[in-house]
């Protein structure tokens, strides 16, 4: 079991799936998924985990046991001396016996690929390349850099994928695939392995992101897979030279059809699948893994073929002819429908005949693809090859709505003829089918890419991807009329899975281009949208393509005054004051000569954030509450509104007035939840665990943090999920739980500096969090809290909101999540009890309320947390509001 499983058995068990059914789903024992359920951190290695080091008390409890298993809890409580309640020492040595007891078995179950992140999962099967994955195999055992080289339609990444599923357990720290071939600007190759790790928001240029990066890789046991390097080569190969130089324990591979020239690179030629048998073949398999490839893709099409005696030979020479080039032969087996076997074959003579003539430079297998891709294409009809040719703007997928809108021009190809076209499309394996929750997306293979774009002239080109970039930005302008709404959830999510499509426009707008009208689309996609950072770009990717806008758009129009404001927001969040007032000073101007009133007030509003980090509370006052009572004047921009408030609630947390900000907040969250919106939301509840932070209430702070971590859950916000993580970490000391503290501590410091300076670089927050820490690292020691620190700083996003949320359920407890209410596990006192605690009341003022002593009080709230599997007050609430939530009534 690796970190990917072990994430994935916890999403699987989080959604009701039973220990049975998930060991199916994922090819491993029902013994490795008790165990999963057992640890709280995923594993590092391959042998039983020596404890959390959120726990140290859990090591001590372990070498006793070791030791003595038949020891009993008296006797572990007096030896370790245990001062807390005896319930939770019982749970805790009875999970760490579960754990010590089973063993990882592997009871030879398939594998999966589908359990792991980022790993595509294709709709046919993987066939033959036994010999090579051994190979591969064997190579990954002697070089950390193996290039697999080879033509287009060759299959190198398929190869690759499957390599992935078939060595996952041999990197117990997972597997990674970070898809190339979409990506237009070498600038952002670090941040799109960042993103493919799930370490959002790293930087774009130089080094701070290879630091993060590197920090996060230095010392895991991974598989990286770069897939499609080609037209990148002269990064990738700096890059790759800078991981390998600076990590012990990574493997690298990558799929290219040149070689990247660097040092210690294992250069892996792929060969054709083979179209004969090799010597020591069993008798009536004299076939190749090529014509194994060819049956498997023909019976997809007619679901009655088969190898057989009368067509064995014509299928044999259609895989020769064809040079054993899976793609070549996918493409040919789409003919099936129409042809047979040898009338295929026939046709393949005679136009590989024609073409060696037309041609004879490059090798023999290039001219088969391009044979196969020409005749695929010739037997389109003129508007499918339009649309192949067409769709080919497109950067990692797209959707029938957008292939509608980007794709038809009303009469070569019409809009309501789209959907025909793509189906057909499909069907002659041009373009693939990719389902994904309630979306279907296409996409196609580079090759076949390259192709259709080489089929577009000049002009057509240009026109098309102007055609693309208008719908890229009307998708940003729909997210930003939709942000403060009940459909914000989706327009995220979609703005998301085109994340890819939104770089390549403004590529397109702003560096091949450039011209007035692409600078000023591209102005507005990037200003528009000031949450941009929340939805896939990162902070610094931000940044990036508003300075690009800038260097470009020079004119003191609206424009640009909307553009350096953005701009200002964004460098204020990264604690960049100096560089936010030139640009800020410079949209005041430009706005107030314009009459921009929309504009005028935002930067006003920003700059009154600014003065509140850099201390100036007064000023920060001032500023906010002007931009407060103009915003009221533009209903238009509700979300700008709501934005301030949470800017004031915050402001006022510091300054102790925390009444005024406990209504600021309360504002918000109120009008979120009545129109049904989250981000906003998840804010608003976070600055009330500020509220009750800043007045000692720190398990009602904890409570609000995480409901506002689950709130944020659908976002890519790494600058809420890093101000969330502090809060928590400062609370969870005061709580007695610094163990969990300093891993959120150094978890969040990590995440601030991956895209900015610490707590907006504000020496106010920062001397908060310097309490705190100092509490904990008192609690601890040095050694220790230095041990979890380093512990959280290591962690993906991801795996610091699980850690957070204390989502794994210990072995034996019931399961929250799915189908189990926690009022069918609870008796009616306790549903009673819990209900008030999910509320926030004390137990003390549980006990009033119920005429209850608090000593029963306590009692109660003991037996809920064992029931429950949980271990603090705060995750009751959050649990039963995951079940009002997932559960029907």
């Amino acid at each position: 079991m690796n970190a990917d499983e072990w994430e994935e058995i916890r999403r699987l068990h989080r959604q009701g799936s039973p220990i049975k059914h998930i060991a199916v789903q994922l090819g491993m024992s029902r013994n490795t998924v008790r165990r999963a359920l057992t640890l709280d951190q995923p594993p590092t290695d391959h042998r039983s985990r020596r404890g959390s080091v959120a726990d140290p008390v859990d090591s001590a409890i372990r070498d006793l046991i070791a030791d003595d298993p038949d020891i009993a809890i008296a006797e572990i409580a007096r030896r370790i001396q245990w001062t807390k309640s005896r319930t939770t020492l019982a749970r805790r040595v009875t999970s760490i016996r579960a754990e010590l007891s089973t063993s990882e078995s592997h009871d030879g179950a398939a594998d999966t690929v589908s359990a792991i992140p980022s790993v595509p999962v294709y709709g046919t099967s993987f066939v033959g390349r036994r010999t090579e994955l051994l190979e591969l195999r064997r190579l990954l055992g002697d070089h950390r850099l193996v290039t697999i080289t080879g033509p287009g339609g060759i299959g190198k990444t398929r190869f690759a994928i499957t390599a992935v599923g078939e060595y996952r357990r041999a990197f117990p720290d997972g597997v990674r695939v970070i898809e190339l071939a979409a990506l237009r600007s070498p600038d952002l190759l670090t941040q799109t392995v960042a993103d493919g790790l799930a370490l959002a928001n790293r930087e774009v240029h130089g080094s701070p992101t290879e630091k993060t990066i590197i920090d996060y890789l230095r010392r895991r046991r991974m598989l990286l897979i770069l897939d499609n390097c080609e037209h990148l080569l002269d990064e990738c190969a700096r890059f790759v030279s800078v991981l390998l130089r600076s990590t012990t324990e990574l493997r690298i591979v990558t799929t290219s059809r040149e070689i990247l020239s660097v040092s210690d690179e294992f250069v892996y030629p792929l060969a054709p699948l083979s179209t004969h048998a090799g010597p020591g073949s069993l008798p009536g398999h004299a076939a190749g893994s090529a014509v194994e490839l060819f049956v498997n893709r023909a019976a997809a099409v007619l679901s009655k073929f088969e190898l057989t005696d009368e067509n064995r030979d014509a299928v044999m020479r259609v895989c020769d002819r064809l040079d054993g080039l899976p793609l070549a032969i996918e493409l040919a087996c789409a003919r099936l429908p129409v042809l047979s076997v040898s009338e295929l074959a026939d046709r393949l003579d005679h136009r590989l005949s024609l073409l060696t003539t037309g041609n004879r430079t490059g090798p023999q297998r290039h001219r088969s693809l391009q044979a196969t891709m020409d005749w695929s294409y010739e037997l389109c009809t003129r508007e499918q090859q339009l649309l192949w040719s067409r769709a080919s703007v497109f950067a990692g997928g797209f959707e029938l709505s957008m292939a509608e809108e980007v794709c038809s021009d009303g009469q070569d190809v019409r809009a309501e003829s789209v959907l025909d076209g793509i189906s057909a499309l499909v069907g002659k394996s041009i373009l693939r089918r990719e389902e994904g929750g309630t979306h279907i997306r296409f996409s196609m293979l580079e090759s076949i890419r390259e192709y259709g774009n080489s089929k577009l002239t000049a002009t057509e080109v240009h026109d098309f991807k102007l055609r693309h970039l208008q719908w890229c930005s009307r998708l940003v302008a729909t997210t930003a009329d939709n942000w403060f709404s009940s459909d914000q959830r989706a327009a995220g999510e979609r703005l998301r899975r085109n994340h890819a499509n939104v770089r390549a426009a403004l590529h397109t707008a702003l560096v091949e281009s450039a011209d007035d009208r692409g600078v000023f689309t591209a102005s507005e996609m990037v200003s528009r949208a000031w949450f941009l950072w929340s939805c896939g770009l990162s902070v610094r990717e931000h940044r990036m393509w508003l300075n690009r806008v800038l260097e470009l758009e020079t004119a003191p129009t609206i424009a640009r005054a909307r553009a350096l404001a953005t701009l200002g927001l964004v460098e204020t969040l990264q604690g960049d004051r100096q560089s936010a007032d030139v640009a800020l000073t410079e949209a005041d101007a430009i706005s107030r000569t314009e009459g921009d009133a929309i504009t005028e007030t935002f930067t006003s509003h920003v700059m009154g954030l600014k003065a509140f980090f850099a201390g100036e509370f007064d000023e920060a006052e001032r500023l906010l509450s002007a931009a407060h009572e103009m915003y009221q004047q533009i209903p238009t921009r509700e979300d700008l509104e709501h934005m301030l408030r949470i800017h004031l609630g915050m402001l006022y947390s510091f300054t102790s007035d925390t009444t005024r900000a406990a209504e600021q907040f309360e504002t918000v969250r109120d009008r979120a939840v009545a129109v049904g919106e989250s981000w906003f939301q998840s804010y608003a509840v976070y600055g009330l665990g500020l509220v009750a932070l800043m007045k000692g209430e720190f398990e009602v702070a904890l409570r609000f943090g995480s409901e506002s971590l689950r709130l944020r859950e659908d976002f890519e916000d790494v600058i809420g999920t890093t101000l969330v993580a502090d809060l928590l970490g400062w609370a969870e000391v005061e709580a007695g739980t610094a163990e969990r503290s300093a891993v959120l501590l150094g978890a969040a410091s990590s995440m601030w500096e991956s895209f900015g300076q610490q707590l907006y670089g504000s020496s106010h927050w920062v001397e908060q969090r310097a309490r705190f820490e100092k509490q904990a690292r008192k609690a601890l020691g040095d050694a220790q809290f230095e041990k979890c620190q380093t512990r959280g700083a290591a962690m993906s996003v991801s795996e610091i909101t699980g850690f957070a949320l204390g989502e794994l359920v210990p072995a034996g407890a019931p399961a929250l999540a799915g189908h189990t209410r926690p009022e069918n596990v609870l008796s009616p006192r306790e549903r009673e009890v819990a209900t008030h605690v999910a509320a926030g009341m004390t137990n003390k003022e549980i006990a009033a309320k119920l005429v209850l002593s608090p000593r029963t009080v306590e009692g109660h709230v003991e037996h809920i947390l064992e029931k429950l599997g949980m271990s603090r007050r705060h995750e009751i609430a959050a649990a039963f509001a995951h079940a009002e939530r997932g559960t029907p009534g």
